[in-house]
């Protein structure tokens, strides 16, 4: 017996996205893609953020749009700052040389994410368009960069997404152990300190899992996303103080 599966719409540069409940679901070969075509620039990428949805395509394939069901998301609470790399990252701040920035080198991080070898992945999905509008993102205001440096040089980041009172949470690399586990606790920390109660991380992978990511339902997603996004937007700076909001508190799991 054939498989039917409903087609996939396709958009015209500018054109509106289809509703979220018209995304693939867990049945049909792609959970979670929701349109191709369109456009992939700053108007286009702010449009999909606000309505959940994000770009995902390989070198050679249209330009991929989604909204799986379920999400997972890092609930800044549920945030688990496991005893080793506590002790890491004090161990880190306090050591001369040793310093976590943000903003001070999108495109080497963005371009480190892109070119770091992922287990089963022949390629990236960071082709030279996500590379090009996520710059120009990044230009605009929306898009972010975190760096673990160490005498200056970039050891590991991340980069990401915000807008309001949302972050989502693209893509990291690591060229020394931990170094991209501590750009995320940084994060953790900067969104604390700012009230954002929940970082996008797309995908559920057993490695965000374990410090306390989960998947909760698109429409609880959705509905997050639609009521931060209105928000102020924070400035992007990490102060000294922000650290405390990650070090002094208990993991969910501590009583």
């Amino acid at each position: 017996m054939s498989l039917i599966t409903k087609p996939v719409p396709w958009l015209n540069p500018g054109e509106a996205f289809p509703p979220l409940g018209n995304a693939w679901g867990e049945n049909e070969p792609a959970p979670g893609l929701l349109a191709a075509g369109g456009a992939l620039n700053v108007a286009s990428l702010l449009q999909a953020y606000s309505q959940g949805i994000f770009p995902w395509f390989s070198q050679g394939q249209p330009i991929l749009w989604w909204s799986p069901d379920p999400r997972m998301v890092l609930q800044t609470s549920q945030f688990k700052l496991h005893r080793s790399l506590k002790k890491t990252l004090q161990r880190f701040l306090s050591t001369p040389g040793c310093s976590i920035h943000f903003d001070t080198a999108f495109e080497e991080v963005i371009q480190a994410c892109a070119n770091k070898p992922r287990q089963g992945q022949a390629g990236t999905w960071i082709v030279p368009e996500m590379i090009e509008a996520y710059t120009e993102l990044h230009r605009a205001g929306h898009a972010h960069s975190i760096e673990t440096r160490i005498n200056g040089q970039l050891v590991g980041g991340l980069y990401c997404v915000n807008l309001g009172g949302m972050v989502f949470g693209e893509s990291m690399f690591a060229h020394l152990t931990d170094a991209s586990k501590l750009a995320l606790v940084a994060l953790v920390a900067f969104c604390k300190a700012n009230s954002i109660a929940l970082i996008d991380c797309q995908q559920n992978t057993q490695h965000l899992a374990s410090m306390g990511a989960a998947e909760i339902p698109r429409a609880e997603f959705a509905a997050h996303v639609r009521a931060q996004s209105q928000r102020p937007t924070p400035e992007w700076t990490l102060e000294a103080v922000h650290w405390d909001t990650v070090l002094t508190s208990r993991n969910p799991s501590q009583p």
